[in-house]
């Protein structure tokens, strides 16, 4: 098997030759000291041996502040940092007007698929092409500030369905286009919990997020793509509402917030593929290659038996974790996760 059939064969549930190891995000300072002399994160990925390569879609600056702030072309004001992800600060939208008058970013924009095509010509065949990006949550909260969302789902439901369904819309119309383009798997990166649980009622969760969520995934389908939903936190309470949207897969199964991968294996493994869930938050930026080796060979043991499992990180290889770390993590899985092997000798 190639990277590309071992990926599928896990989103299907099926058990390939060995377990697929695959990163969402990794910080390319990390990257280019894992893999000396490597030209990009993909070329990293790459030269590792992962299963798959994968970027986002591009929003670009519109204007930057002296302070390091900046505005994107959603309108939203973020604070610049060293992750790959910024900050979001606060955005446009305040009022039903504003709601209302809003205008997403042009799905359509030359640049917006970012370093997809590139991806595709050089990978395309050998490697899965992962496109990350969102459904219709977590823009939503960058548009409105995250308290404002939540509180609209009781105060102004219909403001916040507004803003929803044109972040939703948008966000299809580019996941249609990078599919189309060439990607094989998109992840769903909304969150939707807390280390302490989800940041909405199961209530609110099925009336506001779970059928634009579904819509989402349907398309992705009908496309013809691999759909994983990707969501921090401890969403066991939501667990079985997200399986029934349909992901092929499920991650990260976030250790820090109490997920456990063989509770979660057998709760839903017979429905969606688990994805995760090496710690990112403590064991890769601070622990030992030999304590990275027995947590792959562990999350092996709880997950893999059977397939429809996929070794990753608990969230990103972010800037704070080791490099040695990270290299350790791809290797063990590469040496542990063999079938059958693993699944009796791990």
């Amino acid at each position: 098997m190639n990277s590309v059939e071992r990926v599928h064969a896990a989103l299907r549930l099926e058990q390939p030759d060995r377990v697929p190891v695959v990163e969402f995000v990794i910080d390319e300072k990390v990257a280019r000291r894992a893999v000396p002399g490597c030209r990009d994160v993909a070329d990293c990925m790459d030269r590792l041996d992962m299963d798959g390569v994968g970027c986002g879609a591009r929003f670009a600056k519109v204007s930057e502040q002296a302070d390091g702030t900046f505005v994107d072309e959603w309108g939203v004001t973020y604070k610049g940092n060293t992750e790959a992800v910024a900050h979001p600060l606060r955005g446009p939208i305040a009022t039903p007007a504003d709601a209302r008058a809003y205008a997403p970013p042009d799905p359509e924009a030359p640049d917006r698929l970012g370093q997809l095509p590139e991806l595709i010509e050089r990978y395309k065949g050998r490697r899965a092409i992962l496109f990350h990006h969102r459904a219709a949550f977590m823009w939503s909260a960058y548009l409105m500030g995250i308290d404002h969302v939540l509180m609209g789902f009781l105060a102004e439901p219909e403001m916040v369905e507004t803003v929803m369904d044109k972040v939703l819309e948008c966000n299809m119309a580019i996941v249609r286009r990078a599919i189309r383009a060439g990607a094989e798997v998109i992840i769903l990166g909304d969150d939707y919990a807390s280390n302490h649980g989800p940041m909405m009622s199961p209530a609110h969760f099925e009336r506001f997020i779970l059928p634009r969520l579904k819509r989402m995934i349907d398309m992705i389908h009908e496309e013809g793509a691999f759909c994983i939903k990707h969501t921090d936190g401890d969403v066991y309470s939501l667990l079985d509402m997200i399986v029934a949207a349909g992901p092929d897969g499920i991650n990260p199964i976030e250790p820090v917030a109490g997920m456990e991968l063989a509770k979660v294996k057998q709760l839903v493994g017979n429905r969606v593929c688990i994805t995760g869930n090496i710690d990112c938050a403590r064991l890769l930026p601070h622990g030992t290659e030999a304590e990275v080796r027995q947590a792959v060979r562990q999350a092996i043991a709880d997950a893999a038996p059977g397939g429809g499992y996929i070794l990753s990180s608990s969230n990103s290889i972010h800037s704070s974790c080791k490099p040695e770390n990270f290299v350790a993590m791809v290797r063990a899985c590469h040496e542990l996760g063999r079938y059958p092997g693993c699944v009796a000798g791990c």
